[in-house]
């Protein structure tokens, strides 16, 4: 039971289902009231904990399915995404130290900031594994501006 606007998804772990959803929440936040100043920051990191379970979770695995359970409520906004992937090393949501910078245009990172941004992006995250399941809980808030 959801004492606010939930919203439900589940899409394979695939990168063009992963797209496809990630667009598909979006849309659906939006029109069910998500504040469009923290529009922009719930996608990003969105993507990127989505884009973590397709290329990390299900690496070496057989991809299975990415759910996606959303509530929305005045002032915050709970994301938890689920899958049966692999666990986060060390059964543990990593830092969000962003990579290094190299210091030209050649030795910069083509990735490493994804858990960067969560961090900055999101109020709290949360992780566990249980009976073979990840899941990740996002939250955004986002107080009345009076």
């Amino acid at each position: 039971m959801c004492d606010g606007k939930c919203l439900d998804l589940s899409f394979a772990a695939t990168e063009s289902e992963a797209s496809a959803g990630i667009a598909q929440l979006s849309r659906c936040l939006a029109t069910q009231g998500l504040p469009q100043h923290k529009a922009s920051d719930v996608k990003i990191a969105l993507a990127e904990a989505i884009n973590n379970v397709v290329e990390h979770a299900y690496a070496d695995v057989t991809p299975a399915k990415v759910k996606v359970r959303c509530r929305l409520h005045r002032n915050w906004l709970d994301i938890l995404i689920s899958d049966t992937g692999n666990p986060l090393p060390g059964f543990r949501v990593p830092d969000g130290v962003p990579a290094p910078l190299g210091s030209t245009i050649e030795d910069l990172p083509e990735g490493g900031f994804g858990w960067y941004l969560i961090h900055k992006l999101t109020s709290d995250i949360r992780y566990e594994r249980s009976d073979g399941c990840n899941r990740l809980s996002l939250r955004f808030d986002f107080p009345d501006p009076a």
